[in-house]
C-alpha cells in the first residue's frame, strides 16, 4: 500500500471505492492520455466517469479558465453574471424545449435533485415514476429513485417512487422479445402500473442509455410509446441526460433524439461532459415549470463564472469540431473492434452502445451467469496494458464501460481495441 492510498483509508469513508489492487493516482493529462504519479502513461478510456468529455488539459478550455480566474472567480446567483447568461441561451436553443429557462447546479445529483422538485411542485405529487436498474445521483432524493440496490443505501425517501420496465434488454419477463414486442409490453406494464396508482403522478424519469446500470438501453422510440401514456394523465417525462448528452451517442445530441416523435422531455438534465471536468449541472424546463417555485431559491456555486466559462468554450469547441460525427464513426470503428475481440473471448456476453458510450457484458461460460470476477479481472490487465476503463451492471458489476473523450482518434481506437482484446482473452 503506498503511503497516499494509507492516508485516503484513513481519513475517508470505506464506502468511497477505489479501482485498481493497487490504486493510483492520476497526476496530469494531455489530449486522450494521462500519467500515474509514478510517470506512467495510460489511455483514458473512461474520462472521468465520462467527464472529460473533450480532451484532457484543452487549450481552449484551459485558457478560458484561467482568463475568467483572473477576473473574478465566483460571485453566486445573486448577482449577474454573463458566462451563466450566455451559456443559458445555448443550451436552451440546443434543448429544443419552447420557451426554456436553464438553471446552473454543480453536479448532475443536484440536477435530478431539482428536476424531481420541480416535477413534484408542478403537479402538487410526490409520486415518481422511474426504471429499473437506474441511477441518478447520490443525494437523499436521488438515491430514493435509484432503480440499481448496488447504489441505493437506503429505502427512506422523501418521495413514493413506482419502477417500471424498459431499461434492460437482457433481464426480466421481456427479455426474449424483438423490439416492437418489447415495446408493446412495457407499454402494457406501465399502464398496468398507473391504474393501479392512487392519485397523480408527478414524472417519470429516466436515463435514455442507462449509464452505471451497464449502458443498456430499450429500442429506439420506447419512450416515445410511454409519451404517449404520460400526455393522457399529465405525467411529466423528465430526460437524465447527464452521460448520454451533448453528442456522445454520436447518432444523436441528446439521447432522448433517438426516440423521436415523442419530441423533447419536460424537463432535461445534464452535467459531466459540458465541463470537461470541472463541476457544472444543469436542469433545462419551459418557463412554465420553472417558475413553478413559489419560494426563494438560490445557487452557491451552481453558475460559478469559472465554471461556465469553461463550458462555453468547450462547447465551442464540441460544435466546431463536430465531435458528435466523430464520436459516430470513431465509436462504430470501436464497437466493431470490440465484437471482433468479443469472438475469441468465451467470457463476454454481448458488446452494446452507440457512438462513444459503449458496454461489454461479461458473464460466465458454463452457466451464463453474471461474472463480475471476470470484469474486474480485465479492469486489472488493462490497465497492466496502458488503458484505463470502468465497470458498471445491474445486479453486480460486470460490463466493461468504455466511454473516452470525444476527440478520440482511429489510432487510438484501433490501440485501446487492441488491448482489451488481450486483457479479454486473458480470463
Amino acid at each position: 500500500m503506498t503511503p497516499l492510498h494509507a492516508r485516503h483509508r484513513a481519513v475517508l469513508p470505506d464506502w468511497l471505492a477505489l479501482y485498481y489492487a493497487d490504486p493510483i493516482e492520476i497526476t496530469h493529462g494531455e489530449g486522450r492520455h494521462v500519467w500515474d504519479a509514478s510517470g506512467r502513461k495510460y489511455l483514458d478510456f473512461f474520462g472521468g466517469i465520462l467527464t472529460t468529455m473533450t480532451a484532457h488539459a484543452l487549450p481552449e478550455v484551459t485558457k478560458a479558465v484561467a482568463e475568467q480566474a483572473g477576473r473574478i472567480v465566483h460571485s453566486s446567483t445573486l448577482y449577474l453574471n454573463r458566462p451563466m447568461v450566455e451559456l443559458a441561451e445555448r443550451v436552451a436553443t440546443l434543448s429544443g424545449i419552447p420557451d426554456a429557462r436553464v438553471f446552473f447546479t454543480a453536479s448532475g445529483t443536484e440536477a435530478n435533485d431539482t428536476a424531481l422538485l420541480l416535477a413534484t411542485a408542478h403537479r402538487r405529487s410526490n409520486q415518481i415514476l422511474a426504471m429499473r436498474n437506474s441511477y441518478h445521483g447520490r443525494s437523499f432524493s436521488a438515491v430514493g429513485i435509484t432503480g440499481n440496490g448496488g447504489w441505493s443505501p437506503t429505502s427512506l425517501s422523501p418521495l413514493q417512487t413506482l419502477y417500471v420496465h424498459g431499461g434492460v434488454r437482457t433481464r426480466g419477463p421481456f427479455a426474449g422479445l424483438g423490439d416492437a414486442e418489447f415495446t408493446a409490453a412495457c407499454v402494457a406494464d406501465l399502464k398496468d402500473l398507473l391504474g393501479q396508482v392512487r392519485g397523480g403522478v408527478a414524472a417519470l424519469i429516466a436515463e435514455p442509455v442507462q449509464g452505471v446500470g451497464g449502458f443498456t438501453s430499450p429500442p429506439d422510440g420506447l419512450f416515445a410509446a410511454f409519451r404517449d401514456v404520460l400526455n393522457e394523465h399529465g405525467i411529466l417525462w423528465i430526460s437524465d441526460e447527464v452521460q448520454t448528452g451533448w453528442g456522445r451517442t454520436g447518432d444523436n445530441f441528446w439521447g432522448w433524439q433517438a426516440h423521436g416523435r415523442s419530441g423533447p422531455p419536460d424537463i432535461l438534465t445534464f452535467a459531466k461532459g459540458i465541463g470537461n471536468g470541472m463541476s457544472i449541472g444543469g436542469v433545462v424546463a419551459s418557463a412554465e415549470i420553472m417558475n413553478c417555485l413559489d419560494a426563494n431559491s438560490i445557487s452557491t456555486f451552481g453558475g460559478s463564472p469559472v465554471t461556465l466559462a469553461a463550458g462555453l468554450a468547450n462547447l465551442t469547441y464540441l460544435l466546431d469540431h463536430d465531435l458528435q460525427g466523430n464520436a459516430r464513426r470513431v465509436g462504430g470503428l470501436l464497437i466493431e473492434r470490440l465484437r471482433g475481440a468479443a469472438a475469441r473471448a468465451s467470457y463476454v456476453r454481448e458488446v452494446r452502445g452507440r457512438g462513444l458510450m459503449i458496454g461489454v457484458e461479461l458473464a460466465r461460460p458454463s452457466t451464463g451467469e453474471a461474472a463480475p470476477e471476470a470484469a474486474t479481472a480485465v479492469l486489472e490487465a488493462a490497465r497492466e496494458g496502458g488503458l484505463l476503463i470502468g465497470k458498471g451492471g445491474g445486479h453486480d458489476t460486470s460490463v466493461l464501460r468504455i466511454a473516452p473523450p470525444l476527440s478520440l482518434t482511429v489510432a487510438e481506437a484501433e490501440e485501446g481495441a487492441a488491448i482489451l482484446d488481450t486483457a479479454l482473452r486473458g480470463i
